[in-house]
């Protein structure tokens, strides 16, 4: 009801901090949160990658990756591939073991950091999944912008999020819009709303490919 009246985050409000910073001092809940998206990350990849060639690319930099399970998916599909994955200091902790078990730390640097400073470079191809809808605008931009300092012209950016329709049915993106409001402050976005937020951040759209799942492939370039 919080956000509903206000617009504001209600999780903030509840617990006064954000989601993130409750999740740093509460490793037990984080952990939970991190396990469930990579349980629901497996369903996604297989969309993913039957949808998108990474062949083409030499490294690619999954941004927020979690603890791995799209960018070991990506490697293990393109054996030629190196692959970069990027977040937090705690969660890259808990990442390092899939990377081993899924055989790919050879090819697959696990970098820690804060995306609102800094991305790794050297990437041909920068992925992002369910990591923008967790931010408003200003906040997007900026994590978009550090990945368009690093490109290449011919570089390419993926993000992978769910695509509000343009008209008013229902649709499970407006449920998942309601969500981030109450969780993070975000927002779920319509095809005309991405095309400016990748704008804003020096990216032309390309294309967006729809999955078998209520996401889609969201394809940019360097403008």
């Amino acid at each position: 009801m919080h956000s509903v009246k206000t617009g504001e985050i209600a999780f903030d409000n509840c617990f006064g901090k954000d989601i993130w910073q409750y999740f740093k001092e509460n490793p037990e809940d984080g952990a939970v949160f991190n396990d469930s998206m990579s349980g629901v990350t497996a369903a996604a990849n297989e969309a993913i990658l039957s949808l998108y060639d990474f062949s083409q690319f030499g490294t690619v930099v999954d941004i927020g990756g979690g603890h791995g399970g799209l960018i070991t998916t990506i490697l293990q599909k393109n054996p030629h591939l190196k692959g970069v994955l990027f977040d937090a200091p705690q969660v890259i902790e808990g990442a390092r073991p899939r990377l081993k078990a899924t055989g790919v730390a050879d090819r697959c640097e696990a970098v820690a950091g804060d995306f609102f400073k800094a991305v790794p470079a050297g990437g041909d191809a920068y992925v992002m999944k369910w990591i923008i809808h967790d931010w408003d605008d200003e906040k997007a931009i900026t994590i978009l912008k550090h990945c368009r300092s690093h490109m290449q012209p011919n570089g390419r950016l993926i993000v992978v999020e769910t695509v509000v329709p343009e008209t008013d049915e229902p649709h499970f993106s407006k449920f998942f819009d309601l969500n981030m409001l109450v969780m993070t402050g975000g927002k779920e976005r319509t095809a005309t709303e991405f095309k400016q937020l990748l704008g804003a951040a020096g990216f032309e759209l390309l294309r967006i490919t729809p999955t078998n799942l209520p996401t889609s492939i969201i394809e940019a370039q360097p403008a």
